[in-house]
């Protein structure tokens, strides 16, 4: 299924004949069930095959529909937060045949994307980008004097993103026209947290407002005189207060309806027109319900929030027989925890991701679940350190980027020892550039006295968590990998590395090539060696281990020894491992050459890792066949004897 060109899909009737959003408007209201369904069976089946984000995808199918009949894209701009719930969007504008190669290699993508379709009015992968963006565009529109709408779809976990907060309190200064829908299904990856979720939740049980204002509104259109009209919009005014907790959006600036059926698509297709006449920032609260039709995902929506290859019929997923390197830290955190009462586990918004759910499972008050607010989970984290405590932060890779800030200005600078834990570092292969983790190591690394280190397999991972456990002076990072280990016993009682100390895997007194290798590049540089071997060419072998500090004597002397330095990385090579490597020679007068392997300094694409492995040279036999290249035609080689 991972290739350029797809097999065709066989669509059922009424999907056949959506090649635009045109014709989704041109279809009897009385068809729209049955759409909605045959996007459910095309969801439910064809990513059976290809694994995505199934269930946000079901809670958004009536929606989609409503909004491409109300609106016209690609002239109007409908934005997704997150945008992987847009599959049905991208099944309604033309896409429904590509469906079954999404997040395949040459196939479309799981997130919107500008390059794909001009219906793709804003790409992003991460959540909290919607409104504000959306609100740009809605800016730009009215400074060219254009009239067409701007409709930001954000889930409610997006709510809980700071940039969202900052977005919706700008709007009513910026534009007359804008609209949110508040697509509120109590859920992100995980369940939702916080105060803003009990909000929502409150604002659920106002249908006796909703019903009072469509009477009244009718009432006062068609019946009341003026000044009735002025009395009643003060006793509105009233009963909103009473009957409703609206007061927040209301201080924004933005009418408020609902909240509706989102799963009922007349009602959201009139309310949505309704909105679209009226020249005033809106919010529409709808109600949906993740993974809506298809029992196994809403029985477990987190499962199938982002899964792989499933059996249709019964949910199941083929059960791993390695456990992830995820796992493994949500198990080694929880046994060091049981010998240190300091040891405290927060994340944002991923309890089952970074596989926490396991800590919180032995130690409920010494988790914290922040929502979707990376920022504010760095900054809390450097408050429960400030005050002896040991708070050990898991985030994605691709979302720890937004606490860059917080770990140089808030923890490095004050000698804060916060243990930042990147899952999903390197390479995140089916979600594409928006979740590769390929470029943490060139955000941290030039941040003075940060730890930062990368496991060669899980026992590596145990030890370098008890390391950070010691660490007590300075912040500490470490990035692991996506997806399953290398299948090493775990160590029962981890013993912390010495700081800043390679692991040297294997060395003769006059090696041609010096392998350093970081974290999950050690089995790769393990295979070119033995090629290179068959080739008469002698490889030693380094286990970096440490990003920063550099082993500098490990380094040195191999470099002294060698002929050629390789390094290679699971991360981009502009300004990562390989790159420190350099600035140390450089520094130190060395003449040994390095020739650095990574990712290219580009936004990788999505696909299979061996697809993308392939296509970028990081295979062992198209790194073995780089590194004898280069010694056999490259003058700065330097011969150590």
């Amino acid at each position: 299924m991972d290739s350029h060109s797809a097999e065709a899909v066989a669509l059922p009737p009424l999907l056949a004949g959506i090649h635009s959003p045109a014709d989704v408007k041109a279809l009897p209201a009385e068809s729209l069930g049955q759409l909605a369904q045959e996007v459910r069976d095309l969801l439910i089946h064809s990513l059976s095959h290809t694994g995505g984000h199934l269930a946000p995808n079901l809670g958004v199918v009536e929606l989609s529909i409503a909004l491409h009949r109300v609106f016209d894209t690609p002239r109007d701009k409908i934005l997704f937060d997150v945008s992987h719930q847009s599959y049905v969007h991208k099944i309604l504008t033309g896409r429904a045949d590509k469906i079954a190669t999404i997040r395949q290699f040459g196939g479309i993508s799981g997130f919107m994307k500008r390059s794909e379709s001009p219906h793709d009015a804003y790409g992003a992968g991460h959540a909290g980008t919607a409104i504000s963006a959306g609100l740009g565009m809605a800016a730009a529109r009215d400074l060219m004097g254009e009239d067409y709408h701007v409709v930001a779809v954000a889930g409610d976990g997006a709510f809980t993103c700071g940039t969202t907060l900052e977005a919706l309190n700008s709007i009513a200064a910026t534009t007359r026209r804008f609209i949110v829908v508040l697509n509120d299904n109590e859920w992100s990856i995980d369940k939702n947290v916080g105060a803003l979720s009990r909000y929502f939740s409150s604002l659920q049980e106002t249908q006796a407002y909703s019903w009072l204002k469509e009477r009244a509104d009718y009432f006062l259109k068609n019946l009341a005189g003026e000044k009735t009209r002025e009395q009643a919009v003060r006793l509105m005014t009233a009963a909103r207060s009473l009957i409703s907790p609206l007061s927040f959006f209301r201080e924004l600036g933005l009418t408020y309806y609902g909240p509706i059926d989102g799963h009922n698509i007349r009602r959201l297709e009139r309310v949505l027109r309704i909105i679209a006449r009226h020249h005033e920032p809106a919010i529409l609260h709808i109600i949906t319900r993740k993974g809506y039709g298809y029992e196994p995902a809403e029985q477990d929506p987190t499962r199938f929030h982002g899964i792989g290859k499933y059996d249709v019929e019964s949910g199941s997923t083929p059960r791993a027989t390695t456990l992830s390197y995820s796992e493994v830290f949500g198990q080694c955190l929880t046994r060091l925890a049981q010998d240190d009462d300091k040891i405290l586990a927060l994340t944002a918004a991923m309890p089952s991701g970074t596989k926490l759910d396991i800590f919180r499972e032995s130690f409920p008050k010494r988790f914290f679940d922040v929502g979707i607010a990376e920022e504010h989970a760095a900054l809390f984290s450097c408050g429960l350190a400030a005050q002896g405590f040991k708070p050990y932060l898991a985030i994605y890779s691709t979302f720890m980027q937004r606490c860059v800030d917080m770990i140089e200005h808030d923890a490095a600078l004050q000698n804060l020892p916060v243990r930042f834990c990147m899952d999903r570092a390197g390479l995140s292969p089916d979600d594409g550039p928006t979740h590769h983790g390929l470029f943490d190591i060139a955000m941290l690394r030039a941040i003075p006295g940060l730890v930062m280190m990368q496991p060669k397999d899980e026992a590596e991972l145990c030890r370098m968590l008890a390391t950070m456990q010691g660490i007590d002076d300075r912040p500490s990072a470490i990035r692991y990998p996506r997806g399953a280990g290398e299948g090493v016993a775990l160590p029962d009682h981890p013993q912390p590395l010495p700081l800043g100390r390679a692991e040297v895997i294997a060395r003769h007194e006059q090696d041609a090539v010096t392998f350093l290798a970081l974290g999950n590049m050690n089995s790769l540089a393990a295979e070119a060696i033995q090629l290179l071997a068959a080739q008469g060419i002698s490889c030693g072998h380094v286990n970096a281990r440490f990003i920063k500090p550099l082993d500098e004597t490990c380094l040195l002397d191999c470099a002294k020894h060698s002929r050629l330095l390789v390094t290679l990385e699971d991360h981009v090579v502009t300004g990562g491992f390989g790159s420190a490597v350099e600035e140390l020679l450089q520094a130190r007068c060395c003449a040994c050459p390095v020739l650095c392997i990574g990712w290219p300094d580009a936004f990788v694409e999505h696909g299979s890792a061996k697809n993308l492995r392939e296509l970028h040279g990081l295979t062992p036999q198209a790194v073995a066949a780089r590194v004898a290249d280069r010694l056999l035609h490259s003058p700065d080689t330097v011969d150590p004897s």
